[in-house]
């Protein structure tokens, strides 16, 4: 599937920019103008079922491997820079070697999504999708209005079904081997995702691990600054 893709700045330096489940292009309002300030062409995707990007035709087209294909089918190969956020961390990794970027980084990634009541559950994202716009600032009150307003635009236009895509994977290893470029891992404060154990192992395969003191799991919105701080000599 093409994917809708947003443009910020211009030039031969190309960063990519790939959000998670329930987000779209929006997400990245800050941090697009940020990096093209920085001399890049910063290109946004809408992944499959999310913003303006096509609809599958049902749950078991939501898969990672999916999404992954997308991003090859619609994003240049060979990039400065590539940022996936949560799902769009494990489907960037997936594309990795087909998109060939210079360097990777991943905000909060979605490599292990744990079972039990902690774990990853469909239902709760679909659930979550209701929220009104005070229930949402309730959980992020650090949000500027504009955050809450694209989260709820956002939300607004997500295909639900893409939540259960995913649930053929929930326990599986789907952590990187190693990494295949120079790749940074950008951590919340505590991370639900990657755990201080994950990023022990994650460093021992060749990633640089940082973590955003007090940052939740969207970490360029809930500490934009902090966010650009561990990314600030990696760019």
């Amino acid at each position: 599937m093409r994917l809708h893709t947003t443009t910020w700045g211009s030039g031969d330096r190309i960063a990519l920019l790939v959000h998670g489940l329930m987000a779209d292009h929006r997400t990245w309002r800050r941090v697009g103008p940020a990096l093209s300030e920085r001399g890049y062409r910063v290109v946004a995707v809408d992944l499959r079922g999310h913003g303006a990007s096509g609809r599958a035709a049902g749950p078991e087209e939501y898969r990672p491997e999916d999404y992954a294909d997308d991003l090859v089918e619609t994003l240049p190969a060979g990039a400065e820079l590539a940022v996936g956020h949560s799902l769009g961390g494990l489907v960037l990794a997936l594309a990795l070697e087909r998109l060939k970027p210079a360097r990777a980084v991943y905000s909060d990634p979605a490599w292990h999504l744990r079972s039990g009541p902690a774990g990853y559950r469909a239902a709760a994202f679909v659930r979550g999708a209701t929220m009104t716009r005070e229930q949402v600032r309730g959980f992020n009150p650090d949000w500027s209005d504009e955050d809450l307003d694209t989260e709820m635009a956002s939300v607004g236009v997500w295909d639900a079904r893409s939540a259960y895509g995913l649930e053929d994977f929930v326990g599986a290893d789907l952590w990187p081997a190693r990494a295949a470029v120079p790749s940074l891992v950008v951590r919340a404060d505590p991370s639900s995702l990657v755990w201080p154990e994950d990023a022990t192992m994650l460093e021992d395969r060749g990633f640089t691990v940082r973590t955003v003191a007090k940052a939740g799991h969207t970490v360029h919105r809930d500490d934009f600054d902090g966010f650009m701080s561990a990314l600030d000599d990696w760019i």
